[in-house]
């Protein structure tokens, strides 16, 4: 394995000085697994801001159709429903994470 490729793959320097300093790692092992964790991370964050946008789309269409049909833009039982579910799947922080998708979705009410 070449220099640079170690490099990319341990987080270690080309001039072999240790791990890359941007991970905490104290070994270019941890250095190496870091990175790629974080590049997994990366990538399941790109998927979620995809969700998040998606979930965006479908939630203006309903309310778009409850206004068109004479209903309010924002539906407050169904709300709870959704800051429910996600409590009881995340805990405490679900439900600002809840939070943050509904005002995302409808905008602040």
């Amino acid at each position: 394995m070449s220099t640079d490729t170690t490099a990319a793959v341990t987080g270690t320097t080309t001039a072999g000085a240790g791990p890359a300093p941007d991970t905490g790692a104290r070994t270019p092992e941890a250095a190496g697994v870091i990175t790629d964790a974080r590049g997994r991370i990366d990538d399941l964050d790109g998927r979620i801001i995809a969700l998040v946008q998606e979930r965006m789309g479908v939630s203006a269409v309903i309310q778009r159709e409850r206004i068109a049909s004479g209903g309010r833009r924002v539906n407050l039982s169904r709300e709870m429903e959704v800051l429910a579910h996600y409590r009881d799947r995340l805990g405490k922080p679900g439900t600002a994470l809840a939070m943050t998708l509904l005002e995302l979705s409808r905008g602040r009410i």
